[in-house]
């Protein structure tokens, strides 16, 4: 819970034999990928070749009323996204799915990640007139699947072609007017799983636990590099990109981004969580009477920790659970007032205990050293901070709103400086080499921790670079 980090967003996609309320199944599945994205969302709903879409600034509940529901015609395929833009501002204009409608027909577009190579491919589309509505990523891969699909006989040779143009992160669920397709990167950087219904329906999701929220019983992970199509003939399996690129999930999905009752790539988030713990308890220990994690994602780590120490585990904050999208606010000031509104500190469970805190990172260190200061406020005595993953010294360009290392206190302090920085007694950070133990295995992107990158580096690599353009080309400069 360090406030200054978040991921991309969600995404979810239906095929149904029969015609049904396929919104609602979106609706649902939505509501369980809540966490990837509280900007906004939207759902595409396909009857018979003829698209009705509704999306909005806002979670999910606060977008798709009852009435709004309701106002969706039947249908057997639909797709649907949560947002929380690391490209792109937040407006209606870079709402998703995105509906595109081409001389060959429609598609409907929803996309998790970031391209690394965006800025070059939309700087070449609007060369060749090109005109974009929006400042995201996802509006690139829309124009490029359907300039392939104007030149070929079908969507997946289309999004085949597309995928050899873009590099970086991509996992995404599109529909045509008869199909379902889900896409992942060769890479893999983010998940994307399937799974199917007792009644048949094919259920696509960025996690599992959307699987779950719909009845749905995961069938597997879409591989790296892999194609999938839904249709009336069942589900077609393209594999021409798989192999052709080293496997790099992103390894904060453990860490962070994804539900613990989740599972990606075989690995339980959960488990995953744990292990963090159980290893700092090994490489950090530290004499203490209790210890607490941050919700949400501290929590699984502090029980590992717990479990390997013998100290015993504590409930040290409660989280209110009520404050909706206003949470997510744009300045730092917003930021901090907030942390007290967010979280509570069990006073009768911290008041003159040595605490061993559990938190998954810490970015800029602001809001670590809030909470921090509210366990001293309940009367901690001692607070020994300990970290669920490396210290963050580099920018993500695949789907992580680290732009720069200007504002990452690791790159500017070591970890003694930063325990003082923050208000704890000690800082143990997770050790690089101790992630393959995490998830046991190799195939991990850890490059927002070691600087290694699975792609290369974008020549532009600002977040607002498509809005700082837009505003350029407005003033005529």
């Amino acid at each position: 819970m360090n406030g200054n980090l978040h991921e991309e967003c969600g995404v979810f996609g239906v095929f149904s034999s029969e015609i049904r309320p396929v919104a609602e199944l979106v609706y649902y599945g939505l509501y369980a990928l809540q966490h990837r994205g509280q900007e906004s969302c939207g759902i595409t709903v396909n009857d018979d070749g003829i698209f009705a879409a509704h999306k909005d600034l806002g979670l999910v509940n606060e977008v798709f009323t009852e009435d709004v529901l309701s106002g969706f015609p039947q249908g057997k395929l639909a797709v649907g996204h949560v947002r929380y833009g690391t490209t792109g501002g937040t407006s209606r204009a870079n709402c998703q799915p995105m509906e595109v409608n081409h001389q060959k027909g429609k598609l409907s577009l929803a996309h998790n990640g970031n391209l690394s190579n965006a800025y070059e491919l939309r700087s070449r589309l609007e060369m060749g007139g090109a005109i974009f509505h929006s400042t995201s990523d996802t509006e690139i891969i829309a124009y490029i699947v359907t300039q392939e699909r104007l030149k070929t006989p079908s969507i997946e040779v289309a999004l085949s072609n597309a995928m050899k143009r873009m590099e970086g992160a991509y996992s995404l669920v599109l529909m045509s007017a008869a199909k379902l397709m889900a896409a992942r990167d060769p890479h893999g950087f983010r998940p994307l799983c399937y799974g199917r219904t007792p009644d048949g329906t094919w259920v696509v999701a960025s996690e599992s636990c959307g699987l779950s929220a719909v009845g749905a019983v995961f069938e597997r992970d879409v591989l790296p590099g892999e194609i999938l199509t839904f249709d009336d003939q069942g589900v077609h399996s393209n594999m021409e990109h798989c192999g052709r690129k080293e496997k790099s999930v992103c390894i904060f999905e453990y860490i962070y981004f994804s539900r613990p009752d989740s599972v990606i790539d075989r690995v339980s988030v959960h488990g995953a969580r744990k292990n963090a713990g159980r290893i700092l308890a090994k490489r950090h220990p530290a004499e203490a009477d209790l210890v607490v994690g941050v919700p949400d994602s501290g929590l699984d780590a502090a029980l590992g920790y717990a479990e390997e120490s013998g100290i015993p585990y504590g409930i040290g904050f409660i989280k209110n659970k009520y404050i909706g999208r206003t949470f997510i606010s744009p300045g730092q000031a917003a930021r901090l007032s907030q942390v007290k509104i967010k979280l509570s500190p069990v006073r009768e469970a911290v008041e003159g205990k040595r605490v061993v805190l559990i938190d998954d990172s810490i970015v800029r260190g602001t809001t670590s050293g809030q909470i921090v200061s509210l366990l001293r406020e309940a009367g901690a005595r001692e607070i020994h901070m300990r970290i669920s993953s490396p210290p963050f010294l580099n920018p993500c360009y695949y789907g992580t709103d680290i732009d720069s290392r200007e504002h990452l206190i690791a790159c500017h302090h070591s970890e003694e400086e930063i325990a003082g920085i923050i208000g704890a007694d000690s800082l143990g950070y997770l050790p690089m080499d101790e992630l393959k133990n995490l998830i046991g295995s190799s195939c991990y992107c850890d490059a927002c921790f070691s600087g290694h990158y699975p792609t290369s580096v974008p020549e532009n690599t600002a977040k607002d670079r498509f809005e700082t353009r837009l505003s350029q080309r407005r003033k005529g400069v």
